[in-house]
């Protein structure tokens, strides 16, 4: 579980973060399931896009794939959603 003191200090790294994940019409797949575990044990920190078509809300989608990863959720505004969890073999940030 974050402390607001650590969630604060990894929203502001994402800030500078592209999006690299999408999640459309297709919703959540075991394809994209597997896509975010693997950029999480490498980045820690991932922020992901809902598109228009998506048939779900971004809370829900969001809430679904960090269960699924075992990550937690730092921040859902508007389509966009971060979340994060630290890596087992290379951990690149120092949480506070």
């Amino acid at each position: 579980m974050l402390t607001g003191k650590q969630r604060s200090y990894l929203k502001g790294i994402a800030n500078s973060l592209p999006a690299i994940l999408q999640v459309g019409k297709g919703g959540i797949t075991d394809n994209l399931i597997r896509q975010v575990d693997e950029v999480l044990e490498a980045r820690e920190l991932i922020k992901g896009t809902v598109l228009r078509n998506s048939e779900l809300e971004v809370r829900q989608i969001c809430e679904e794939i960090a269960q699924k990863v075992r990550a937690e959720i730092v921040q859902v505004i508007g389509s966009r959603f971060v979340l994060y969890r630290e890596s087992r073999e290379d951990k690149v940030i120092q949480l506070p």
